[in-house]
């Protein structure tokens, strides 16, 4: 619920919505939301992502010290009952030794020396094999802790890479600069090589600095990891307008309409698209009832 009032919030404050018109069910929120024409980059949604991080970064750590606290528990109960048991087993052989006493002492002490000796290297020989057994349990759960710990360092490093990767984000929002923008991108991309969203928002700033060729090589690297990535398809769209290969061009826009009809709009007005209105191929693509 506090999600939804959040985003109801942002809502007013990006949308530029009434208070009355904000006052409506949680889908009709997320529907607005959605339908947004750009991201709601801001401090105050930077802020809410970094809350949001920092809570889970201590439920990490807390969890952590739950579960070695849990480990060192275990192992002085499993401590406690080896040493009982030990202590119960040598009871034991005592009483043994007691009652072969008793039973023996007419027979002589050189007897008696034989039993003394045997029910000791019998005791020896016991606990020996107690020591061993728990010394092996101990180093299995010695191994889980160590497996715990790696898994738990794994997904603090992965939150520290996604702050960052949020952080980067927001400043490429609000650079106007295209070869800022770039700088940006790469950094993203040095954290993640594989970030397909990166490469075209990158390819989409290489057009703006005039550079189509570089701007269609890093729109194939995007499609290599993703053959269903639409703004990679759009964005080599451009690039071929830009380069006058119009066929190319409206090739590569059939391919994003067949993928989602949410470009349409974008196609119809983009700027980078302007010189394809006289293109026949191109009129036919968007009014197919001209055909």
């Amino acid at each position: 619920m506090s999600r939804i009032i959040v985003r109801a919030i942002a809502l007013l404050l990006f949308s530029g919505l009434s208070v009355a018109d904000a006052v409506v069910a949680p889908e009709d929120i997320n529907q607005r939301i959605d339908a947004l024409d750009k991201p709601l980059y801001s401090p105050f949604i930077e802020r809410y992502v970094l809350d949001d991080l920092k809570q889970l970064r201590t439920e990490m750590a807390s969890q952590k010290s739950e579960l070695i606290q849990q480990i060192v528990d275990r192992e002085l109960t499993s401590v406690d009952r080896a040493v009982s048991y030990a202590t119960d087993t040598i009871t034991y052989f005592f009483y043994l030794i007691a009652g072969a006493t008793s039973v023996l002492v007419l027979m002589g002490w050189s007897s008696i020396r034989d039993i003394r000796e045997r029910v000791h290297s019998l005791a020896d020989e016991e606990i020996s094999k107690l020591v061993k057994e728990y010394e092996h349990r101990l180093y299995i759960i010695e191994q889980q802790l160590t497996q715990k710990t790696q898994h738990i360092e794994k997904n603090r490093e992965e939150i520290e890479v996604n702050r960052e990767v949020q952080s980067l984000w927001l400043r490429a929002a609000q650079d106007s600069n295209s070869s800022n923008k770039i700088a940006i991108y790469d950094q993203i991309l040095k954290l993640r090589s594989d970030d397909c969203e990166a490469l075209t928002y990158k390819a989409d700033a290489v057009l703006e600095l005039g550079e189509p060729q570089w701007a269609t090589y890093l729109c194939h690297q995007a499609l290599v990891i993703d053959p269903e990535n639409c703004h990679a398809f759009y964005q080599l769209a451009c690039a071929y307008t830009a380069m006058n290969q119009f066929d190319e061009a409206v090739r590569y826009l059939s391919e994003t309409l067949s993928r989602t009809e949410t470009y349409r709009e974008d196609i119809a007005r983009d700027p980078a698209l302007k010189p394809l209105h006289v293109f026949m191929p191109f009129q036919n693509l968007l009014n197919p009832k001209h055909e």
